[in-house]
């Protein structure tokens, strides 16, 4: 299918949450979406949708010679509205690649969120700016010395999960999730729907019918 229009995410934004798009990759055969329970979000109240814009970090012992934020700055300075900055930084626990000045940056660009299995930092800074930031923990490292961006807007993995330039990239406080570019409207559809039978469901429950008969009609759980 092609790419999920305008309106599809939209719609996406609105009604849905992360746990039914994941359900919805599981029944589609794509059962390795959601990243590593590890990568969290600063603040559980913030979700985003966007398109994932990625950069992929190498561990470094030393400061080189030059600009060592060079990519990175490139990458955040490119930002567009929606996009999602998707740090690889193979879960080292040694880099902070995110903080309060990175998240400004790409606040003010209109870009959704970050999300990274690196440290992230400035963290008071960040809440109060309401920039959703998903990382793999909490720390005051700088990445100078420690690691660099190698490359950006190439295919990476993090949180055991592969991103593409592109993919769709969803969190919220149960979880990050990555819906392939080219299944992204068949999924966000399929979702949608499932939404309207969560709702049948939950109303089903809550005048007191069984669990069983309610699976029974709705076949959601």
């Amino acid at each position: 299918m092609t790419a999920a229009a305008p309106a599809l995410l939209a719609r996406a934004r609105k009604h849905l949450f992360v746990a039914v798009v994941s359900d919805t990759l599981d029944n589609m055969g794509l059962t390795g979406q959601a990243l590593a329970p590890a990568i969290r979000p600063l603040d559980d109240a913030l979700t985003f949708l966007g398109r994932a814009r990625t950069g992929m970090y190498r561990e470094m012992f030393h400061v080189q010679p030059g600009n060592p934020y060079e990519l990175e700055i490139k990458l955040i300075d490119d930002l567009r509205k929606g996009e999602v900055a998707v740090l690889a930084c193979s879960g080292n626990p040694r880099i902070a690649p995110w903080g309060e000045l990175l998240s400004t940056a790409s606040k003010a660009r209109g870009a959704a969120a970050c999300v990274t299995d690196g440290l992230v930092r400035d963290i008071k800074a960040i809440r109060r700016m309401k920039f959703p930031v998903f990382a793999g923990g909490i720390g005051p490292l700088d990445s100078k010395g420690r690691g660099i961006v190698a490359e950006i807007d190439v295919p990476v993995e993090l949180g055991g999960v592969r991103v593409a330039p592109g993919d769709l990239v969803f969190g919220d406080a149960d979880g990050v999730v990555v819906i392939p570019k080219a299944v992204e409207a068949e999924v966000l559809t399929a979702a949608l729907e499932k939404v309207l039978g969560e709702h049948k469901t939950l109303a089903a429950l809550k005048k007191g019918e069984k669990l069983a008969t309610v699976f029974a009609r709705y076949g959601v759980l």
